[in-house]
């Protein structure tokens, strides 16, 4: 799966993952490969990135919007 984290500034991420977890306006929740598509904002937190490698990787956002769709994550976010 495929994983890009960009703000209005730059890029911050880009790469292959195995999991990523997320702050959600509902609670926290998770995304791994074959995800049904997903539309959702964030909520001020750490995203949580597992590499294909086995990296964990921590990302502070204020806010934000993630998208799913063909194991493609694109998260907008607005970091702290």
């Amino acid at each position: 799966m495929h994983l890009d984290i960009v703000t209005p500034d730059k890029p911050i991420y880009s790469g292959d993952i195995k999991l990523i977890q997320l702050p959600g306006s509902e609670g926290s929740f998770e995304i791994l490969k074959k995800h049904a598509a997903l539309i959702s904002t964030l909520e001020e937190g750490k995203i949580k990135v597992i590499t294909t490698k086995g990296e964990e990787l921590f990302f502070d956002i204020r806010s934000g919007v993630v998208e799913v769709l063909n194991d493609k994550v694109i998260v907008l976010a607005g970091t702290i």
